[in-house]
């Protein structure tokens, strides 16, 4: 197989221009698995592929990064075709919170009889899941409140971290087979996010080379750390990827 990660959008919270922090995993060129699905992020999807995501994992449930869900609630829910097909992968701790904030409104359709997860398969799921004959870890990272944020490692090909603080000891262990690892970056950081210091006094070298920097708040900070020799995301960049560790052929294929 043939995978890359498509960058869709590479920004913080305050940086919609930069587009919603969103990765794409692509097989064979075609999109397999969304990463997070903020509003920016899901128009950026619908413009890219001209479809509905058939898969996203949700990191954490900051409206940046699950807002484009109600609207894809409604893209889904009324096509028959796609009712109920997207499946939507999240840690089973953030399944109260995706509730709380996405999906807890009085009467989601004002004529009644539809509920919020209708137009989803729900995969409640804990130390990771099966997605396409691939086996994807799953571990907490550090984003506020614990257990409220979750990364997302394809050993032996990528790690996506979401929105975190440094993680070293989940990082020796889920990007320990030379995995590229999109990595929450910005020049400084704060209690909920990860500074340009905080990578130096945190990871080996040996894993800064395989950093690959998102979620920063500027071109002009994106800049800067390029010049501190840090490789850093663009926007619609995608980065081919190395084969997986773990990969099965689907229940009854020949």
């Amino acid at each position: 197989m043939n995978l890359s990660l498509r960058f869709l959008g590479v920004g913080g919270a305050q940086s919609p221009e930069l587009g919603s922090a969103c990765g794409v995993l692509e097989r064979d060129g075609r999109p397999s698995l969304m990463i997070d699905c903020g509003a920016e992020a899901l128009s950026a999807y619908l413009a890219r592929y001209g479809e509905p995501p058939r898969a996203v994992y949700v990191t954490h449930t900051h409206m940046d990064h699950v807002g484009g869900l109600e609207r894809l609630f409604y893209r889904l829910y009324f096509d028959e075709s796609w009712r109920g097909r997207v499946r939507l992968y999240a840690h089973a701790a953030l399944v109260p919170l995706l509730q709380a904030r996405i999906a807890d409104y009085p009467e989601v359709l004002a004529e009644g009889g539809a509920n919020f997860w209708d137009a989803f398969a729900l995969v409640p799921l804990s130390r990771g899941f099966w997605h396409d004959g691939m086996w994807f870890d799953v571990f907490a990272t550090r984003h506020h409140a614990p257990n409220s944020s979750f990364g997302l490692s394809l050993g032996g090909s990528f790690v996506w971290t979401g929105d975190t603080r440094p993680v070293p000891e989940m990082l020796s262990r889920y990007a320990a087979h030379g995995e590229m690892v999109a990595h929450d970056c910005s020049l400084v950081g704060n209690p909920s996010h990860t500074g340009v210091d905080d990578l130096e006094r945190e990871y080996p070298q040996e894993l800064r080379t395989r950093l690959v920097l998102y979620h920063y708040a500027s071109l002009a900070d994106a800049e800067h750390m390029r010049r501190c020799g840090y490789r850093v995301a663009h926007r619609e960049e995608n980065a081919v990827l190395a084969s997986p560790l773990r990969v099965v052929e689907p229940v009854g294929a020949v």
